[in-house]
């Protein structure tokens, strides 16, 4: 699914990031990626659906050499990923349904099955009935809940999640991780970088701690092992 190796990440105003990173991550898995701010977490993650490229090494995600993709393939290898972000990135003026659907109009799905999928995944987040509302008249959690289904409409093999509850309260943070739970449960793998060692020390997953832009542990129960 994801192998990294011998991953170096140094950028023009000559901050190393990542520093000799190696790792792999199995289909179907579901992974933490925690570690202190600026440690080279969303880095790590951004690599992952070549939204950064390495200065040195060699990734492989979904069977593709992320080193040898042409550009004009990217938006491609995209499609087997989806990307949950902590402040939403929602389309202010489209509804729910309209926000979500917009994943599958770009890729020209047709309107059976683009109605077909978005209420599906809708009625998976617990949103059905609020297909026509608007972001601004839903909850920061509702919201994220949004944010993901779109990130699932597509059924893709990898989801990433950089910080989902980062903006919501605790109980809305429970609900966000059972629905993560859930879609890994089908199949998807799932790789979340968080702060909250609550979360991570609850619902115990592996945990791919970074520090100083190198893997200071790899654990497949792991705790948190660091102060948020």
């Amino acid at each position: 699914m994801i192998d990294m190796q011998g991953i170096y990440k140094t950028y023009p105003n000559g901050v190393t990031a990542l520093n000799g990173l190696d790792v792999h991550i199995e289909q179907g898995e579901f992974v933490y990626v925690v570690g202190p701010s600026g440690a080279g977490k969303s880095t790590f993650i951004r690599l992952m659906f070549r939204e950064e490229k390495p200065t040195k090494g060699s990734i492989m995600v979904n069977s593709t050499n992320l080193n040898k993709v042409k550009e004009r393939k990217i938006p491609n290898f995209r499609r087997n990923i989806g990307v949950v972000y902590q402040d939403f990135r929602l389309l202010p003026k489209l509804s729910v349904y309209e926000n979500v659907a917009f994943a599958l109009e770009v890729i020209e799905e047709s309107p059976k099955n683009i109605k077909r999928r978005v209420m599906d995944v809708l009625d998976q987040v617990r949103l059905k009935n609020k297909a026509r509302f608007i972001p601004d008249e839903l909850s920061g959690g509702e919201q994220q809940r949004v944010s993901i289904a779109r990130a699932i409409v597509n059924h893709p093999q990898l989801l990433i999640a950089d910080e989902p509850t980062g903006n919501l309260d605790p109980d809305t943070s429970w609900e966000i991780m059972q629905i993560l739970e859930e879609i890994n449960a089908t199949g998807t793998t799932v790789v979340m970088a968080t702060h909250s060692k609550e979360i991570v020390n609850t619902i115990r997953k592996r945990v791919i701690a970074i520090e100083d832009g190198q893997i200071a542990r790899d654990e497949k129960r792991g705790d948190y092992g660091y102060e948020a």
